[in-house]
This record gives C-alpha cells, structure tokens and sequence, in this order.
C-alpha cells in the first residue's frame, strides 16, 4: 500500500513540491555547462554531423532511462528513489552501493561548483580572493536547502527558467543569422559541409564525444529523488517526464545544429573552456549583441548554483534515507520540525567543502582523482536505474498485477532498458580506451578514469558478502512505500 499522508507524517519529508517545480526541474535538469561551453569541444573534434550524432544516441538513452524512472516514482515515489527499487527487486547490496555511490557522486559535485564559481567571478572581478566567492557559494546553497523543500523547489524553478529562457533566445537568433534576417548576408548550410564536415575524425572520434554527451545529461535522474517530495506524484511524475524528450530536442540537437550552422568546426575557440568564447557568446557576438559575454558569464552562473543546489538536495535526500534504512549512521536519518534533514544536509555540505579544499594542496592532483571517480558514479546510477526498471516489471507482471493500473508506463518495455544498459555500459568502459590502445598501458591515465568502478564494486560486493544478501526473486519483491 503506497503511503500518501506523508505530509501529515513527522517522520517523514513534507511534500511541498508542485507541478510547475517538477516540470522546470526536468526542463532545466540537464541544460549546464556541458551544453553551453563542452558542446564547442564536441563540434570542433567531430565536426558537427558528429556531434549531432553522438548528444542524439545519448539522448534517447537518457529518454528510455527517465521514462523508466518515471514509471516506477509514479508508482512508488520514495525519497530515496533508486537505490529503494535496487533494493526491493534487485538485491539489497546491490541498492546499497548504489545509494553510497549517488550520495558521493553528488557530494563531490558540490565541491566541483565551488571551484568553478570562483573561475566565473574571476572573470568580473579579477583581483578578488576566490575563498569569498566559493564560500557564499556555499551559504547560498546550504540556505536554499535549509529553509524548505519549497525553498530549493522555487531556486530551482529560476535558476532552470533563466537557462531555458537563454537557449530559446539563442536558438531564435541563431535561426535569425542562418536566414539572413540578423548579422548580415544569410549563412545557410555552407559550414555544415565544409572540409571534411559534417563528420570528421571518424567513428573513434564519434565515440570519445559519446562519451562526454553523456556527462552533458547527468541529472535528469533527479527527478526520481524529488518523487518523494511531490505534493501528486502519480499526476505530476508522468507530466514532468514527458518533457524529456522535447527538452533533448530542443536544447541539445537542435542548439548543436545551429553552432554548427553558424561557427565553422575548425574555430580553435571552440576548444576552449573560456566563457569570452563559449559557442553561444561567440553566436550571440557574430549577431551584434553587445555584452554578449557578460550575459553569458551571468547565465553560466546561475547554472553552476543550480547544479550546486540540487547536487545538495539529492545528496542529501540520499544519505538520510540510507540512514533511515539503518545503512549510513541514524543521527543523519532525522528531520527537524520543517521535515527537512538538517543533520543530513550538515555533513553533506561539510564533505562537500572538504573536497573543495584539496583544491588548493599538491596542485589539486587530490581534487583531480575525486572528480574522476564522481563521474564515474553518474553512469553507475544509470545502470542501476534501467537494471531497476526491468526487474521491476518483472515482478509487477509476476505478481499477477495489472499494468493498467500503473499511473505511468514506459514505453519499448523491455527494449527500453536493455538498450540505456547497454549503452551506459559502453560507455563506462570506454572511458578511457585510449589508455589500453597504445604500445604501453597508460596505467595511471587508467586509474584516475576508472576508480570510481572498483570502488562502486567494494561497496557491493562487501555488503553482500558481510550481510549475506540474496538477489530478489520477482514474487516476492515487495511493492510497498515505507
């Protein structure tokens, strides 16, 4: 039986978030700076029929995986989203490792947008000492989180509204330039087909932008997590994620297309991670817009606080129902009197800070190796998502359920999962092929690419062995919301 009187419920999180939040969460969830800087990157190294190519295969990917989410939060919306599914139809250990592996991923994520706030306030205020921006970074997040879940809710609503509001503009003015109507003469399909584009370098090339697409979309699984702060999840979770797909049509390829339209592949600038010559400040530019990079430079902040907010809420949200569920320490499983997990919320933030402070000692080789193994664990979380989503049909037909009766069903079942298991796959083992290819292993290139791998691997396996855990059998999974 699904439990819906938890805003009624002291032990249990308020559910303080509307329809409109849920939406601009899976509007905006993915729109950062993987699209408004790394996408230049893409284009340069695979020209842009390459790029186009690789963001598309991601994003029905991600598609197939979030519908699959959706399809169970609807049904089951808990707090602690897929780690409770990997647990309940999967294997106890299995979901353990994957909440420790989400929490980390998120907590290290926090420390990745302090560093990167100081890069963005560097470039209006080059003489100021970065500890200030990085620290009310920091406070701003931790209140954002502290006050409400209504709070993060309407931050997020913002912070996501500005970015969709700055691809729109973008798009219209790039279509503007491509006919004429802006920027002088009309540039037409003349630098899709330059040289050697729209595809260049080949399907290697293809497959090293694959990879860095998928770090692009990381964060749409959010919207599992704040399932179980949904004032209707039943109603609201099946709304939200049917933006999915025409968020990833409309922000990434059809962004892409238009960089590639306007910016032949060859600009070196495209390489760079400077926002003076982000795709779209140099778009914008080539327009006559002044001030191009100045507006870019405040949008590309708003992204990183809106990663930094939700990384804080889903870390969050993720160590206080590991600690409800006796796996993480129980003074972190309280709420205070709001609902909100404060203990929780401390130790994420304090984690989170410490991270960043490596930053600044043995040249941040420290940071470097935290980093790759957080990137490491979005993908992890993705495979258990579509492992999830299929066991959890599994034992809702095995049980003899009606699929009726689901407030959201994902389509291409089983297609769906296998094929976001598959590619997820692929792509957490060629993440660093490179370093296997040449006469010699590369074996530290290989160790920072991989960590996050092995330690994921320890966590479950460890679990396992200790607890003596078996994998779920279908009929008797259990379909209940504490």
């Amino acid at each position: 039986m699904r439990n819906t009187t938890a805003s009624n419920n002291p032990t249990q999180l308020k559910r303080g978030l509307k329809a409109r939040h849920l939406t601009m969460i899976s509007l905006g969830g993915t729109i950062g700076t993987g699209l408004f800087l790394a996408s230049g990157g893409a284009i340069h190294s695979a020209g842009p029929g390459g790029a186009l190519v690789a963001y598309a295969a991601i994003g029905i990917m991600v598609y197939f995986l979030m519908t699959g989410l959706a399809e169970m939060a609807a049904f089951m919306p808990v707090a602690g989203s897929f780690r409770v599914y990997a647990s309940k139809f999967v294997d106890p250990a299995f979901g353990f490792a994957l909440g420790w592996n989400y929490w980390y991923n998120w907590a290290i994520t926090i420390a990745a947008e302090l560093a990167a706030v100081v890069l963005i306030m560097k470039f209006w205020f080059p003489d100021s000492p970065s500890v200030l921006w990085s620290a009310l970074c920091l406070a701003i997040m931790f209140l954002l989180n502290y006050m409400s879940v209504k709070g993060f809710g309407e931050a997020e609503y913002w912070f996501s509204l500005i970015k969709v509001v700055t691809v729109i503009v973008f798009l219209i003015t790039g279509f503007m330039m491509i006919l004429g109507i802006m920027g002088g003469e009309a540039i037409g399909f003349k630098n899709f087909t330059m040289d050697d584009a729209p595809f260049n370098g080949g399907f290697m090339t293809i497959m090293g932008i694959f990879m860095a697409a998928g770090f692009s979309f990381q964060g749409t699984e959010l919207l599992g997590v704040a399932a179980g702060e949904s004032e209707d999840p039943r109603k609201n979770i099946p709304k939200a994620i049917r933006q999915v797909f025409w968020r990833i049509l409309l922000f990434y390829i059809l962004a892409i297309f238009v960089i590639g339209l306007i910016i032949p592949y060859t600009t070196e600038s495209l390489l760079s991670s400077d926002i003076a010559v982000s795709p779209f400040t140099l778009v914008f530019e080539k327009a006559g817009l002044a001030f191009a990079a100045s507006v870019m430079n405040a949008v590309i902040l708003s992204a990183i606080l809106s990663a930094g907010n939700s990384g804080m809420y889903a870390s969050t949200r993720m160590l206080w129902d590991l600690a409800r569920d006796g796996k993480a320490p129980k003074f972190l499983g309280k709420l205070d009197k709001r609902g909100i997990p404060v203990n929780a919320l401390i130790v994420t933030s304090l984690v989170g800070t410490l991270a960043f402070l490596t930053t600044f000692f043995g040249d941040g080789v420290v940071y470097v190796w935290l980093l790759n193994a957080s990137g490491m664990s979005g993908f992890i979380a993705w495979v258990g998502i579509a492992i999830s989503h299929y066991r959890f049909r599994k034992a809702y037909v095995a049980q003899g359920r009606d699929l009726k009766d689901l407030p959201y069903r994902a389509k291409w079942y089983p297609f769906g999962p296998l094929f976001a298991l598959v590619v997820c796959m692929i792509v957490i083992l060629g993440q660093n092929y490179s370093a296997f290819t040449g006469g010699k292993i590369d074996w530290e290139g290989a160790m920072v690419s991989y960590i996050g791998l092995p330690l994921f691997l320890i966590l479950w396996i460890g679990y396992k062995l200790i607890n003596k855990t078996k994998v779920v059998s279908p009929k008797e999974a259990k379909f209940d919301v504490e």
